[in-house]
């Protein structure tokens, strides 16, 4: 499967199985170039497993996974190190945990990837890193070490790291759930902003009503399968199988 003329990445056939446990079966999906899409789904249900795959960082059993212009893996045969990293050059990971060096400043976290991995020069990764961190209102943290930082402000640093690179892609696994209510917010106004200028991101969260404002279509995962996918106004409000209202009951209407 490759993309079609307007999409950025298509994805099919993929599994992933650890031990006896199958935890990905058959993953189809598209990714068109300025869209966000957004997984949500219980706990286990193989939504993080899909990203990690889309980054390199995790090896499926089978599937392929194509970026329009390249590159083009097909996991069902072994895969190297550098179609991995071919993947990661195209893509960049917000993770749930911030995963900042500690011993390292705000601004040094952020100018690693670029000067180290893409061989920017150091005053160019510095320049585009200060100008980042203004936007995301971090600009006076430059210097900061990551346990200076609340946890809403680490993770905001851990999605300037992202975009330094670059990427085609950005992607987060539930960059939400470790931060305390008061702080979700701020980063998710980051992200908010992210799409509303374009960026092409694929989302995994239990933010619904970050989903409904800004996805462009929801994929609800259960059981390492996709059991629907629509635009959040349909899914959200008529969905059409019963696991999915039953998934939503719980989580989504208590809310409303």
């Amino acid at each position: 499967m490759s993309p079609t003329d307007d999409a950025l990445l298509a994805v099919s056939g993929l599994r992933k199985s650890f031990g006896e446990n199958e935890v990905l079966h058959s993953i189809d999906l598209e990714v068109r170039r300025g869209e966000v899409v957004v997984l949500i789904g219980p706990s286990g249900s193989g939504k993080t497993t899909v990203l990690r795959s889309l980054n390199g960082l995790e090896t499926p059993d089978a599937g392929v996974v194509a970026f329009a212009h390249g590159p083009s893996v097909d996991f069902s045969q072994p895969v190297s190190k550098a179609e991995r990293d071919s993947l990661r050059n195209r893509s960049a990971m917000v993770f749930q945990q911030h995963n900042l060096f500690p011993h390292r400043t705000v601004l040094e976290n952020v100018i690693e990837g670029p000067v180290q991995v893409q061989r920017v020069r150091r005053a160019d990764a510095v320049s585009q890193a200060e100008a980042l961190l203004e936007r995301v209102g971090l600009a006076e943290k430059r210097d900061a070490y990551p346990h200076e930082l609340s946890g809403g402000q680490q993770q905001r640093v851990g999605i300037v790291r992202a975009l330094a690179l670059k990427p085609d892609l950005l992607l987060f696994d539930e960059p939400t759930s470790a931060l305390d209510p008061e702080l979700v917010g701020d980063v998710l106004g980051v992200m908010k902003g992210l799409a509303d200028e374009g960026w092409t991101m694929v989302v995994v969260t239990h933010e619904l009503s970050f989903a409904r404002q800004v996805a462009d279509e929801v994929l609800f995962m259960d059981g390492g399968v996709i059991v629907e996918r629509g635009a959040p106004a349909q899914l959200f409000t008529a969905p059409t199988h019963e696991r999915t209202r039953k998934f939503l009951d719980r989580i989504l209407r208590p809310l409303d």
